[in-house]
């Protein structure tokens, strides 16, 4: 199995409520460092994925997505932003 099944099996169980498939979802994505599907689950406020959303733009210095996400509100993505702008 690829990951892109894994990822696509995961979603439909977490989209069914399966708060395991959302945690291991949320892992997987982090690891493939896959912005979209942290998106859309930070999107539907779930708090570990906006976490990890964060960490990978971060990482990968996704300025747009930090200042989305601070825009949005969120204090962490925000002290992100200003730590990498610093740089």
């Amino acid at each position: 199995m690829t990951d892109a099944d894994d990822i696509a099996t995961l979603r439909e169980r977490s989209d069914k409520g399966d708060p395991d498939a959302t945690d291991e979802l949320i892992q997987l994505a982090g690891e493939l460092q896959d912005v979209a599907e942290l998106r859309r689950l930070a999107d539907r406020g779930n708090a570990t994925a906006a976490d990890e959303l964060i960490q990978v733009a971060t990482e990968l210095g996704d300025l747009a997505e930090l200042r989305r996400l601070a825009e949005g509100g969120n204090g962490t993505a925000a002290d992100q932003l200003s730590e990498l702008l610093e740089e």
